[in-house]
């Protein structure tokens, strides 16, 4: 055990003296009261370590002991359903214990030591095992079944195996390795900052269907991708990634508030155990991890927070489940880098942000993908990173916004002007982006229509032709427009209220199936086409654009998935019939 003493303080920032022998991100005990902190820097015998709790109080000369053991996670059955803080401290037993604010020192297991979980054998004595298998089942909780696997770098023989009901920390069984007997237990330890292992990567081909209209049709993103949500304040950043978290078709999420106002964190920390999982009927913390790290908790644990999240998330993935992980803002990471960059004296970057910036994105988003997991079974799991970022005043020209939009391959601008008109999502549908669509078009045409990429780009065409016409309006007014262009100007109107705009709050409007999407969104193209051609026979656009059956194209977005082949079906005979009685009444 190596044991030094404190000789300077700077704020999260503790320089240790008497260290030698330390290593790189040892966890270490601070202080009389035992504060944890993690080694970031070594000179010699000196340790620089970055505190995560409150520093004040503490006095050069009082001791700091190293664990030698790396910044880790407790992961096993009891995971799901927690509420964690940002180095994995359990926040509802602090609470029961210590009261509704954390005392600086205060400890509580991640998991439960003492609940029995009901362990089901997958394997038999006697068999090879190695690294990632499955020796048996836990149900943690009703919609999730947890594997227990052969821990990372261990093979040999399976010598015993026990069924029946066990605490994590009880041996479950027993494995004869090269270097001797290893028991098994139901709960490991696993660093961080480190990505678990996989067999293989694989490309990430299949979407990530949330039910939001504007996300799967425009710029979805793939199971195993990564997106970015940037927008100023106000702009629905956390209604967007709530609902994905509700509605996307992934088993397990896990949440990080990194950094967020206390009343928005409070407000996921209410609302999502009360969520019910629209799927299963049960409650959506069924499946869920939440990682709690508000503004006014000690700047370090929010660095430490996005990395116990991904970690947790890896570990579903290896079980063969599709994880989520909502990360809820990444810029206050960042803000949270360039404080303890400050008061370690590195050199400063843009913006004083520090010159690993970059690296520090890419690696974290980098544990995004979808894998071929080690082990029998043949499993395949998937972690997909949805990064809010928070730039001052909506500028996405600052480091955070445009060194995460060089990592992830999904862009979803939010505009506040939209949610200043109250269009939600209010995803800016030119400045958005989605990389994977090329990726993904085979299973659009395979799944929901083989005609759904060539739908899908009309569509868009018709949207930015409307950004173009929209500035001639301005300088010549509508008037001076031909009469194709004013359809155009209609068509795309209908596409944004009609199709883009989406109530989270609606009970039909707030999940609307792949399906669906397509439907809805190729009615409008088929009604843009036959007015195109009405007008072509000398129907003015005027007349066109007074058509009733316009209101039932709006109102179709309420129509329940059950009744909605019928309605579209009715729909397109309506206004067929329409614009076919216009075209005979120019005609005679």
């Amino acid at each position: 055990m190596i044991k030094g003493e404190i000789s300077k303080i700077s704020g999260p920032v503790v320089t240790a003296k008497n260290m030698k022998g330390a290593k790189m991100y040892d966890v270490v005990k601070v202080g009389n009261k035992r504060l944890i902190g993690e080694i970031i820097r070594l000179e010699g015998e000196l340790a620089i370590v970055q505190v995560y709790e409150e520093t004040s109080g503490v006095a050069p000369g009082e001791p700091v002991e190293s664990t030698g053991l790396p910044l880790s996670v407790e992961l096993g059955p009891g995971v799901l359903k927690s509420i964690y803080d940002g180095i994995q401290r359990p926040l509802e037993i602090i609470r029961e214990e210590f009261g509704d604010f954390i005392i600086r020192g205060a400890q509580a297991p991640p998991i439960d030591k003492k609940k029995k979980w009901e362990f089901t054998p997958k394997a038999k004595p006697g068999e090879q095992v190695s690294q990632g298998d499955v020796l048996g089942t836990v149900q943690e909780t009703s919609l999730i079944e947890h594997k227990i696997m052969v821990p990372a770098g261990m093979n040999g023989k399976l010598l015993q195996i026990k069924e029946g009901e066990h605490t994590v920390e009880e041996t479950i069984a027993v494995i004869e390795t090269k270097e001797g007997k290893q028991n098994i237990r139901m709960m490991v330890q696993c660093p961080v900052r480190k990505a678990r292992r996989v067999a293989r990567k694989l490309d990430p081909d299949i979407p990530l269907v949330s039910g939001q209209r504007v996300l799967d049709t425009f710029f979805p993103v793939a199971k195993g991708g990564t997106a970015a949500i940037p927008g100023p304040f106000g702009s629905g950043k956390t209604v967007t990634q709530q609902q994905l978290a509700k509605w996307c078709d992934a088993q397990v999420i896990v949440y990080v508030g990194c950094g967020e106002r206390g009343n928005e964190m409070t407000e996921v920390l209410t609302e999502f155990p009360e969520l019910i999982d629209p799927k299963s009927g049960k409650p959506l913390m069924e499946r869920t991890v939440l990682i709690a790290n508000t503004s006014n908790m000690p700047v370090a644990a929010r660095e430490a927070s996005v990395y116990t999240g991904i970690t947790i998330a890896e570990y579903y993935r290896d079980m063969g489940y599709d994880v989520a992980l909502m990360a809820d803002s990444t810029s206050r990471w960042a803000e949270a880098m360039r404080e303890i960059s400050g008061r370690l004296e590195e050199m400063p970057g843009e913006e004083g942000y520090p010159a690993y910036l970059a690296s520090k994105l890419a690696e974290f988003y980098e544990r995004a993908g979808r894998v071929e997991c080690l082990g029998n079974g043949n499993r395949i799991g998937s972690v997909t990173v949805v990064g809010a970022v928070s730039p001052p005043g909506g500028d996405f020209s600052e480091p955070v916004t445009q060194n995460t939009l060089r990592i992830v391959k999904v862009f979803w601008a939010l505009d506040a002007s939209l949610a200043d008109r109250r269009h939600f999502p209010s995803i800016n549908w030119l400045t958005s982006y989605s990389l994977y669509m090329d990726s993904m078009t085979e299973w659009y045409a395979k799944n929901v229509n083989k005609t759904w990429r060539a739908t899908r780009d009309e569509a868009m065409s018709i949207l930015q032709k409307e950004a173009e016409l929209k500035e001639i309006v301005q300088l010549v007014g509508p008037d001076a427009l031909p009469e194709s262009d004013r359809i155009t100007l209609e068509t795309a109107r209908m596409l944004r209220e009609d199709m883009l705009q989406q109530n989270a709050y609606h009970e039909v409007d707030t999940y609307c199936s792949s399906k669906k999407q397509y439907q809805m969104l190729d009615t409008i193209i088929k009604f843009h086409a036959k007015s195109l051609e009405t007008n072509r026979k000398g129907v003015p656009a005027a007349k066109i654009v007074d058509l009733k059956i316009k209101e039932e194209i709006s109102r179709m977005k309420y129509v329940p998935e059950g009744e909605i082949d019928a309605k579209l079906k009715a729909i397109h005979h309506e206004f067929n019939t329409q614009l076919d009685a216009l075209a005979k009444g120019v005609g005679a």
